[in-house]
């Protein structure tokens, strides 16, 4: 197993595939939220701010990179909702927020709502799993008007949510019963749940550490595991990116090649049925080239490499460029666009566009 150091002193990056954003007033924001992964809130004197929004708290679902890519391109403050606990009932999965999802906002300069899931329905498939869980409304639109005269970066503001997770996690756990009460159907131990939150209460420094721990163990997982929308070749590897802060950040990248003095850093997306990635995956494999492309004092063994990204996509089909539709070819037109402003790689197939 190759392990890459690295350090991020910070981000530039400039996006060319985020979606245009729908404009909602803030009195709508429950229509937002119900409607759109990431769009703008314009508030009674016109101040606008991006907001994306992540369905759990756990980065693997729901493409919540591509919501957050999609805010990127926006001018103003840029805002993430990521619920602290997403409890899918005892037939389904629960995830906890974690610290390294909340330093990688911090270093792409996207500032955290923590919130929590105040209602839900029952499943129709699942006597004790439930669905179409929806946020505390007031709490969020009462941090958006916060954050809009809020003056420091997004370090300092995602550092002050996390003083909040105690009281958050303690909201979220309440509001779970109720919605167990409510719907009869059965949630996860609330004792197991407290042992997190009681872990948060001790302050960030534990959060941090706590976090870190589970970050480290789910990217040793992640990296002797071959995903089935990767195509890869070569061996993966683990990276792990030092902030000027002295943070510290757990990734995998796909594949890596040393060539020389030069070090290959691979994002790999596959399809199995169409002739490209969806869009989804493509920016989801963007949003690690924002990292990628920003990495300094790259070393292997302590053996200096200069880094050169590359986002490879793959099809089972095996396709030629020119059998793309139109839209696609414009769509990769983009991609190579951002990939020379931006100084990665694209290869397609075996192909490198640029």
């Amino acid at each position: 197993m190759t392990e890459i150091l690295a350090k991020i002193a910070g981000i530039k990056y400039t996006p060319f595939l985020c979606k245009e954003l729908n404009v909602f007033p803030i009195k709508e924001i429950s229509k937002a939220l119900s409607k759109d992964a990431t769009f703008i809130i314009e508030t009674e004197n016109k101040k606008q701010i991006a907001i994306s929004w992540w369905v759990s708290a756990k980065r693997t679902r729901s493409y919540p990179y591509t919501r957050v890519y999609d805010s990127l391109n926006f001018s103003g403050k840029k805002v993430t909702v990521i619920p602290i606990i997403k409890d899918e009932g005892f037939e389904g999965d629960r995830d906890f927020l974690q610290w390294d999802t909340i330093s990688l906002m911090s270093l792409l300069g996207v500032y955290v709502i923590i919130s929590y899931y105040k209602d839900a329905v029952q499943s129709a498939m699942y006597d004790n799993k439930i669905t179409n869980q929806r946020f505390d409304i007031e709490l969020i639109k009462s941090e958006i008007k916060r954050l809009l005269s809020y003056q420091s970066d997004a370090l300092h503001w995602n550092l002050e949510q996390i003083n909040k997770v105690g009281e958050i996690g303690q909201k979220a756990l309440t509001a779970y019963e109720k919605i167990s009460v409510k719907l009869n159907v059965k949630v996860h131990s609330k004792e197991s749940a407290e042992k997190r939150i009681k872990e948060l209460l001790k302050g960030k420094d534990n959060f941090m550490n706590l976090s870190r721990d589970l970050a480290q163990k789910a990217q040793h997982r992640e990296s002797i595991t071959i995903q089935p929308k990767e195509n890869v070749e070569g061996e993966k590897a683990t990276i792990t990116i030092k902030n000027y802060l002295g943070g510290f950040y757990y990734f995998t990248c796909d594949e890596v090649i040393i060539e020389n003095e030069q070090l290959l850093i691979i994002e790999a997306k596959h399809s199995k049925e169409k002739n490209l990635p969806s869009l989804g995956d493509i920016k989801d494999g963007l949003l690690k080239m924002i990292l990628f492309t920003n990495l300094e004092d790259v070393k292997i063994n302590g053996k200096k490499y200069s880094p050169l990204p590359i986002l490879k996509l793959t099809a089972e089909t095996h396709f030629e460029i020119n059998q793309l539709s139109q839209s696609e070819q414009k769509m990769l037109k983009l991609l190579e666009k951002e990939a020379k402003t931006n100084k990665f790689k694209i290869k397609v197939n075996d192909l490198f566009l640029i």
